[in-house]
């Protein structure tokens, strides 16, 4: 099974009864996959009007790019090191 990457970041809630309390959200590198499924989908069923779609796609290539640098990264910490 492959390992997946976690980018947490702490979000703060009101603390109840001067309780301090802290969650934190997990965002897998599978979530973002399925993200950019999510908008496939939707620019293919024509969801975003045309002045719309100039945002859509610089956000889709940023999280193509930022997906593909993951699978990389990925690939070669899986490829043992030369010389070995």
């Amino acid at each position: 099974m492959s390992e997946e990457q976690k980018v947490q970041e702490p979000v703060e809630t009101p603390a109840p009864a001067g309780q301090e309390q802290q969650n934190t959200l997990d965002l897998t590198v599978n979530d973002l996959q399925g993200l950019k499924a999510i908008i496939d989908v939707a620019s293919q069923r024509g969801a975003f009007k045309p002045n719309e779609m100039m945002s859509v796609g610089q956000i889709y290539n940023k999280l193509e790019a930022f997906l593909n640098a993951v699978a990389a990264q990925q690939q070669a910490g899986k490829e043992p090191a030369k010389g070995e």
